[in-house]
């Protein structure tokens, strides 16, 4: 397996799975790091090995890991190209993120255009050479995947775990993008041999930190620069599109689906969703982590509020209720020390792609969404200039996440309501803090 996006994400989620899979000695991983090469740096150090913690309400339980085969530096193209080409190398994963998607299935960023620019000469070479690097992960999957076809190295799977709707529609459509420039040929091999997997991913982790390092050594016995530390539990829901070997994940509990949609919109909308609205309206109330923000009983409201919304969009046999109870014992683990911070990056993507789709569904049932406009109106007033206060201001804000609900007068001006509770919401958080 080759995997993109290394970090403690994957070596709790898509890397711990693979570990436990009852054929887990016939498999290793190469992993390459994002858009840093320290992951790498420290994981090649020691060998592939980390230590994984799970922390539970009741204890700590650690266990040596050794599903990595090599880590490389992300920047490392060359390394990745033959890979990916090699007959050997079956499943590739990504988690690059959502913007590293890019913002439309349908049209490239700037970015991945001067990626294609790049592809484009570098197809043109025999030999794939060329001046220039790919510089997006996708970009660097594209050209791998041309060698690949070049070499006539079979079919393969690409499985997609970042937290956006059809995940793997996402990556085949900006893959195909990637790769016209290679020629129709090359297209309908893609089509032909390229298996492109929808996934949906479940497993809080959290930074690790001094403290998880220590742990560690105490734990194991073992120094880790690299540890990781997530809950007891975790969940991963595949697509059925596989086009080549892959490990016995279901012996791990893994569930391999025909219909993915509905897995993925309630985790997208309940867990997402509902972390989202912890870190907006959460942080601007002076909350650190989700525990923290969980133990308050107005912001604790509102994701229930949430859950009751997305709970009667989703389908009676996907048993949500269950994955509410579970998901308030997770949220209240004080144990594990989830950054309202951390989840907090990209707020604007993770808005449009957790919070947005809720809204909608909302709006046309005739409901406003109180509690996810709750999360869009705190991101708003942290974000906008005090003269953008009322109306238009709340209306620019939302054109950036949708502009078909920036049209929709009567949900602007709730928009705009709520935007003034949580601009004076943050002033009294912040007078609290000066007070302190």
């Amino acid at each position: 397996m080759v995997h993109l996006g290394l970090g403690a994400f994957h070596r709790a989620h898509q890397a711990w799975f693979t570990a436990m899979a009852s054929d887990a000695p016939d498999w290793g991983i190469a992993a390459f790091s994002g858009r840093r090469p320290e992951a790498a740096d420290v994981l090649a150090a020691q060998d592939g090995l980390y230590t994984l913690i799970e922390r539970a309400a009741e204890g700590d339980r650690a266990r040596i890991m050794d599903p990595l085969s090599r880590a490389y530096d992300g920047a490392d193209v060359a390394a990745l190209a033959g890979l990916v080409a090699n007959p050997g190398v079956s499943i590739v994963t990504l988690t690059i993120t959502e913007v590293g998607y890019g913002a439309s299935r349908t049209k490239l960023t700037d970015t991945l255009r001067q990626d294609r620019d790049i592809l484009r000469a570098r197809f043109a070479d025999a030999h794939l050479r060329g001046d220039a690097d790919p510089r997006t992960a996708l970009g660097r999957l594209a050209l791998g995947l041309e060698a690949r076809r070049r070499a006539d190295g079979g079919g393969i799977t690409i499985v997609s775990c970042d937290n956006l709707p059809d995940n793997g529609g996402v990556t085949r459509d900006v893959l195909r993008m990637l790769l016209e420039p290679a020629g129709g040929a090359a297209l309908d091999q893609f089509d032909e041999l390229v298996g492109v997997a929808s996934a949906s991913v479940d497993r809080i982790t959290p930074r690790a930190t001094d403290a998880d390092r220590a742990d560690a050594l105490r734990l194991t016995g073992y120094s880790d620069a690299a540890p990781v530390v997530t809950e007891p539990f975790a969940d991963w829901v595949i697509a059925n599109a596989f086009q080549a070997p892959r490990p016995d994940w279901e012996s791990a509990g893994v569930r391999i689906v025909e219909d993915l949609e509905p897995f993925e919109r309630r985790k997208l909308w309940m867990l997402n969703g509902a972390h989202t609205l912890l870190a907006t309206a959460g942080r601007a109330r002076g909350h650190e982590t989700v525990d923290a923000a969980m133990n308050d009983s107005v912001v604790s409201g509102w994701v229930e509020q949430l859950w009751d919304d997305a709970i009667r969009h989703l389908p009676a046999e996907l048993d949500a209720e269950e994955y509410r109870t579970r998901l308030r014992s997770r949220f209240a683990n004080g144990r594990i020390r989830h950054l309202l911070d951390q989840i907090a990056l990209d707020t604007e993507t993770k808005l449009r792609m957790r919070v947005i789709p809720l809204v909608r569904a909302e709006r046309a049932e005739g409901r406003y969404a109180e509690a996810a406009t709750r999360a869009i109106a705190s991101w708003v007033a942290a974000s906008a200039a005090e003269h953008d206060a009322g109306p238009e201001g709340a209306r620019a804000a939302l054109a950036t996440l949708d502009a078909e609900l920036a049209d929709d007068e009567t949900y602007v001006a709730v928009l705009a309501e709520v935007v003034r509770e949580e601009r004076a919401a943050g002033q009294a958080a912040g007078a609290r803090m000066v007070a302190r």
